[in-house]
């Protein structure tokens, strides 16, 4: 059964479920993403992901600074929508927009809720060293990610896998997960899962504050940051470089024997620099240095002027 679907999405990461659902024979009706944001060196407005995919499929879209207006929401409801397919949008949706369709709004969700609601889940479920974590089809309510689940496809997180890495890993099975979800939808068949509210933890957005890395913390816990930041917004360091303090951002790194003072260098071997934290020590594997592309650990060392028993501050 073909269903007249709203699509609400804006990053990459929502592409796939978009390409999916229009592969499949759905109605996309319309589309709903963030307005332009200027970007780039000009600051020129650039449309999302989102929306510039929409736009080569042929769909309308709409980019409302919010959904707040009784007029936006009105027209919202004029599109006659069995489901909206919600993946992160970015903008809160009031009553009267989760309760238009007729089917309500399904959310696709980076985490095996309740763990991880919020706007940051793929990067905090590494930076807390979690072993797997999920994408899941959630019925939205007017609560932050409290829906019941409806379908849920679980992943393993490795020991050095990046929050970019998970990123592309769930945003392809969630648009095949989505789909699947659709199709039980279709035939009256889609089941709902009531969250518990143990275990539940907020993924908070992602804040300057906390991007830079901590030596004094132990190897694991550092490791975990830095993968869990990368590659965006990247966890960094200061080095002294050609005699003078430069800002490096660290995008892979790895456990690695030895112990010292937190940041100092403790060895700089073919790989890239080892060094120490609070207990244990790191591997910087691949890192970038402010306007230059990210290098491995080894070819940095080529051009970079550090020592062993220097501090990274």
């Amino acid at each position: 059964m073909t269903l007249r679907i709203i699509f609400m999405g804006t990053p990459e990461f929502s592409v796939p479920t978009l390409m999916e659902i229009v592969g499949h024979g759905h109605d996309v009706v319309a589309c709903y993403s963030q307005p332009p944001r200027p970007a780039g060196r000009g600051m020129e407005l650039k449309k999302s992901p989102v929306h510039e995919a929409a736009e080569s499929f042929g769909i309308p879209v709409f980019t409302p600074a919010s959904l707040k207006d009784a007029e936006e929401q009105q027209k919202f409801a004029d599109l006659d929508a069995d489901v909206a397919v919600v993946v992160a949008y970015g903008l809160l949706l009031p009553k009267a927009v989760l309760e238009a369709p007729r089917e309500g709004c399904l959310n696709l969700h980076a985490s095996l809720l309740p763990r991880w609601r919020g706007a940051a889940p793929i990067n905090r479920a590494i930076m807390a060293g979690d072993a797997e974590t999920a994408v899941q089809v959630m019925r939205m309510e007017e609560g932050l990610d409290t829906g019941p689940v409806c379908m849920s496809e679980t992943v393993a997180i490795g020991d050095n896998t990046t929050a970019g890495e998970l990123h592309d890993q769930l945003s392809g099975l969630g648009g095949d997960l989505m789909v699947r979800a659709l199709a039980a939808l279709s035939r009256g068949a889609l089941n709902q899962m009531p969250q518990t509210e143990t275990g539940v933890t907020y993924a908070r957005k992602l804040s300057k504050d906390e991007t830079r890395i901590d030596w004094a913390l132990g190897a694991k816990v550092v490791h975990d940051h830095i993968r869990g930041l990368s590659p965006f917004p990247g966890a960094w360091c200061e080095m002294m470089l050609a005699g003078k303090s430069e800002r490096v951002k660290v995008l892979r790194s790895q456990l690695a024997e030895g112990t010292g003072p937190a940041g100092e260098v403790l060895a700089l071997d073919g790989n890239g620099p080892v060094v120490g934290c609070g207990a244990g020590a790191v591997r910087l594997v691949q890192v970038q240095r402010a306007g230059k592309k990210a290098v491995s650990g080894e070819d940095f060392l080529r051009g970079a002027t550090l020592s062993v028993g220097e501090t990274l501050s």
